[in-house]
């Protein structure tokens, strides 16, 4: 079994305070780690979020909401993949935003988000999120630059109310190079079982690669707090990725310390070899 201390997350962590540069995280880091190690430790890993998943839908007090965003071809669907994988789907919701629709369009930009924040005792991720109307609709001006700013705020007020009514706030953007996108993008093409997940627009954007990493800096500078930290974690080795997550849920899941709610009965009143 690998040495746990060397799994560090916190390396990661966008301050909530300072300036904070994207070049700062080398995007193939694996922190010397190895591979076949990493994933006996992930595993044990989980094992261990499937029982405090339990403790937390038993307790039914607190919950927990887990945001993942990243450029396409990021890894968000593997990643969601790997760290439920073993967690009871009653208690554990995916969300994807995708493009607003026109009755969203007609609200607050938070409007749809509110809607799927997690209830009391479940854990949420979003697959995208809010933080999509500081990124696309700022890298293509789809609302006036004055409002996009405000929405930093509106985002910290949004969260600050979530952690105060117990909703613990995870944030990780998976990084990735520009170089590693196109190996990807080739491989959907090459590969006849992943065209269904290629999208000519995707090139588009990639024109724009680097106007979409100055808005990414902007946001992790503007909104990662310690009740909401940011964390941007290497993605382009993903067993690697999969580890460090799985290790930052699990820590979370200790520190939230849910447990199971106080009994209502006696169970000597409740003999288990006289039932019937």
């Amino acid at each position: 079994m690998m040495n746990k201390s060397k799994v560090d997350y916190e390396r990661y962590r966008v301050p909530a305070e300072g300036t904070f540069s994207l070049s700062s995280i080398q995007t193939d880091d694996d922190q010397g780690l190895d591979k076949k190690d990493a994933r006996i430790h992930m595993r044990a890993n989980l094992n261990q979020l499937d029982e405090f998943q339990e403790r937390l839908f038993a307790e039914s007090r607190q919950s927990l909401l887990l945001v993942l965003q990243a450029m396409d071809t990021g890894g968000k669907d593997s990643t969601i993949r790997r760290i439920t994988k073993g967690l009871n789907p009653q208690g554990c919701r995916v969300y994807g935003f995708k493009a607003p629709s026109d009755e969203e369009l007609s609200h607050d930009f938070l409007w749809r988000v509110h809607d799927h924040a997690p209830t009391n005792g479940h854990i949420v991720i979003f697959n995208r999120s809010h933080y999509e109307d500081v990124l696309i609709v700022r890298v293509h001006e789809l609302a006036p630059r004055k409002l996009i700013d405000q929405r930093y705020q509106h985002i910290n007020d949004f969260e600050r109310m979530l952690a105060d009514h117990k909703t613990r706030i995870i944030k990780i953007m998976l990084h990735i190079s520009k170089d590693y996108q196109l190996q990807r993008l080739k491989r959907r093409l090459e590969r006849p079982d992943k065209h269904w997940k290629f999208n000519p627009a995707d090139l588009k954007e990639r024109d724009r690669w680097d106007e979409y990493m100055d808005a990414y800096e902007i946001m992790l500078n503007r909104c990662s707090s310690e009740h909401a930290p940011w964390f941007v974690i290497p993605a382009e080795q993903r067993w690697f990725r999969d580890t460090v997550i799985s290790e930052l849920l699990l820590d979370t899941f200790k520190d939230m310390d849910p447990q199971y709610p106080q009994r209502a009965f006696d169970p000597s009143d409740y003999p288990s070899d006289e039932l019937v």
